[in-house]
């Protein structure tokens, strides 16, 4: 028998992306006639740059970084705002990553060839651990699923593909914040909030900063019933060639089955799996 433990997570409806050029007729500056400047590259410049940052960016920054008339760089980024590719900061001066531009790189990752490559990772994991395990990314301020595997028990808890959960409960999401760079660290504390799913969950900024530094330090994070009452969890970061971790391996089992104790003796098997995946990144 299968048990489907329902909690609160939301799969997100993908935004539809709405028809027609990203740039408007009509008379263009010389830096939109410029042959090294096409509108498909400027586009995918602009977009690249404020993904690879990591945090919202500000017109003057993005301009300059691109080296663009200011005009065009905020004709580009009020266009990008109608297509929901770029959405405007908690300040409205900057912009950071949209939905229309996260379903874009959810459906490259979901559905390449690297996507089966990552699965049979995931499979062989389960195999040797026993237990159900999956691969997430981090997704403005929540962790996205992007895979998962299910072990063959009766009592399993069921997150499909696309699904959301916190940071601040989740083996994945303190793992993503204890990877962030400081600065960037704390303005998401400052932003989250800290919701008491279960009487684990951590909900006082202070103790989750200190079990951030502490995740930063062993190079793995748990959870402690904190996300579901019963349920524990392991997360190793999976790293990009310049060492940023772009992802996470973990692995989850109900305490009736396995300890936390007993499932950090996965340890070795989860940053292997995460070393295989780190190629492809």
């Amino acid at each position: 028998m299968k048990v489907k433990v329902e909690h609160n997570v939301s799969k997100r409806a993908s935004p539809r992306l709405p028809d027609g050029p990203l740039e408007p007729s009509g008379p263009v500056d010389a830096a939109d006639a410029s042959p090294n400047g096409s509108s498909a590259e400027r586009v995918l410049r602009l977009l690249s740059c404020i993904a690879d940052a990591g945090r919202p960016l500000g017109l003057a920054e993005l301009a300059a970084t691109l080296e663009l008339p200011k005009a065009t760089a905020h004709r580009l980024c009020r266009q990008l705002l109608d297509l929901g590719y770029l959405v405007r900061d908690v300040d409205e001066r900057s912009f950071a990553v949209g939905p229309a531009l996260r379903k874009l790189a959810f459906d490259a990752l979901s559905h390449s060839t690297v996507r089966g490559l990552r699965h049979a990772v995931l499979t062989d994991l389960v195999a040797e651990v026993g237990e159900t395990c999956n691969f997430t990314t981090l997704d403005g301020a929540e962790v996205l699923y992007l895979d998962r595997v299910e072990a063959p028990w009766p009592w399993r808890l069921t997150l499909d593909v696309g699904v959301h959960v916190p940071l601040h409960c989740t083996a994945s999401g303190k793992l993503f914040l204890a990877n962030m760079p400081r600065e960037r660290r704390n303005r998401m504390l400052e932003q989250l909030e800290l919701a008491s799913l279960t009487a684990n969950s951590l909900t006082d900024v202070a103790a989750l900063r200190a079990d951030c530094d502490q995740i930063a330090r062993q190079g793995y994070s748990v959870d402690r019933e904190e996300f579901i009452a019963g349920l524990v969890a392991v997360a190793v970061p999976v790293r990009d060639r310049s060492g940023q971790t772009r992802a996470a391996v973990a692995v989850h089992a109900p305490v009736a089955r396995r300890s936390l104790q007993q499932l950090l003796g996965c340890l070795p098997q989860l940053q292997r799996a995460a070393a295989r995946m780190s190629e492809w990144l």
